[in-house]
């Protein structure tokens, strides 16, 4: 796919998974190094996310697990976010983690949960 289209289409499939607020704080690594924003954008978003074969929500589920395992719980925020935004439940979300807690241990598993208690929360409120 030409770059320009990829980045585009890395926009577009932002837009279907995170609010404004969302996009205006990961648009911050503009600042601080337009290359990786560009790569973040067209080979995340464009290359990878926008492919037909799984739904966004079943890439949501993958990228969920995924970032569980690794332990990386401030990405975890965003994408709990973003899985709410293309239909999984709250009660989806909750099975994934408990699921999680048989392959990546208790630790991260009760970290996750609690995120995903404030996420929900703020979700409510909103």
């Amino acid at each position: 796919m030409e770059n320009n289209k990829r980045y585009e289409s890395g926009l577009h499939t932002m837009e279907e998974l995170f609010s404004p607020e969302v996009r205006a704080g990961m648009e911050e690594m503009k600042k601080i190094s337009p290359d990786f924003w560009q790569m973040i954008v067209s080979t995340g978003f464009g290359d990878i996310y926008s492919r037909d074969t799984l739904s966004l929500s079943q890439r949501e589920i993958i990228t969920l697990t995924t970032l569980i395992t690794q332990g990386a719980f401030d990405q975890l925020k965003v994408h709990l976010q973003a899985a709410l935004n293309v239909g999984l439940t709250k009660e989806e979300i909750i099975e994934i983690i408990i699921h999680c807690a048989g392959y990546v241990g208790f630790p991260k598993a009760v970290q996750a949960m609690g995120i995903a208690g404030e996420i929900f929360k703020e979700t409510e409120e909103i």
